[in-house]
């Protein structure tokens, strides 16, 4: 069984989003040119293992026997992980700074569970209780953010940027079910099948807005980093927050942080209270 394809993304939405992107490394740069600062470099490779939790709700065009409500996780990815690539970096003069962050995460089936088939029956002719015998789920996507900084507290114990920019997240989740009961409503027996599989992808750009910093631990290398930012676009809404414990060196440092990343669109999209969450090791160079 196939969904109806994805949207395509436009050559004028890409356009639009570099040149945003390149007009304001301009305004970052000529800013800091009147300040005499000297550009920094940082690049951090990184490991991010998330659970993942929530629903997936697939659309089926009209006709095709329902639209299946999957349940993924709460369970840990680690074991069905095929590939990953995970890099952040940044370009900083002065309190001005612009960063991106790059994802890609390649995750093979896991057990999941079929929560509901919904046929747009009405309140007066509900489902029957469907009896799930083994769903598994795989999800293939990326995730691209790209924002500007700038510092508005620094020196002392505590540094704060605030942050904007927007993210793109694409994903393609597969879901295969197998059921033990037929699914059916006051109003009849609806046909769906017992075994099946349904495949469906969604591009999201979102307009995110946040803050971002550390704080020093005294006169030490250590120092506690945090990141929350919330936004909203083609999502409903999304959210991400992290924090956790760095050491520096002159080189650059390492720092693990405990990463979550929240997404939940309209009620007849696919990603529904989708939870991302889990530690990430990296380690930051700068030049």
């Amino acid at each position: 069984m196939k969904s109806a394809p994805a949207r395509t993304l436009t050559f004028k939405t890409v356009l639009a989003a570099l040149t945003a992107a390149a007009a304001l490394f301009a305004a970052f740069q000529a800013e800091a040119q009147v300040k005499g600062d000297q550009w920094e470099f940082s690049i951090t490779p990184y490991l991010w293992l998330p659970n993942v939790n929530g629903t997936l709700k697939y659309s089926i065009p009209p006709g095709g026997g329902g639209s299946p409500e999957v349940g993924v996780g709460p369970a840990d990815w680690l074991e069905a992980l095929k590939f990953a690539m995970m890099l952040t970096g940044e370009a900083r003069k002065g309190r001005w700074a612009v960063f991106t962050d790059i994802i890609y995460l390649d995750l093979e089936s896991n057990h999941g569970t079929t929560k509901a088939v919904d046929f747009g029956l009405t309140a007066r002719n509900p489902l029957s209780t469907t009896i799930d015998a083994g769903t598994q789920s795989s999800l293939k996507g990326g995730l691209w953010e790209l924002a500007g900084s700038y510092t508005a507290v620094e020196g002392g114990i505590v540094t704060l940027d605030v942050l904007g920019g927007f993210r793109y997240f694409s994903i393609r989740a597969s879901s295969d079910w197998r059921l033990t009961a037929a699914v059916s409503g006051s109003g009849g027996t609806q046909s769906f099948p017992a075994s099946g599989g349904i495949s469906q992808s969604e591009d999201l750009w979102d307009g995110i807005v946040g803050i971002r910093g550390k704080i020093r631990l005294g006169r030490s290398n250590w120092s506690l980093p945090y990141y929350l930012d919330i936004g909203t676009g083609s999502s409903d809404y999304t959210w991400q927050a992290m924090a956790g414990i760095a050491y520096g060196f002159s080189w650059g440092g390492v720092q693990l942080v405990y990463r979550h990343l929240y997404y939940d669109q309209k009620e007849n999209k696919l990603l529904q209270n989708m939870r991302f969450a889990g530690p990430a090791l990296g380690v930051t160079f700068r030049f």
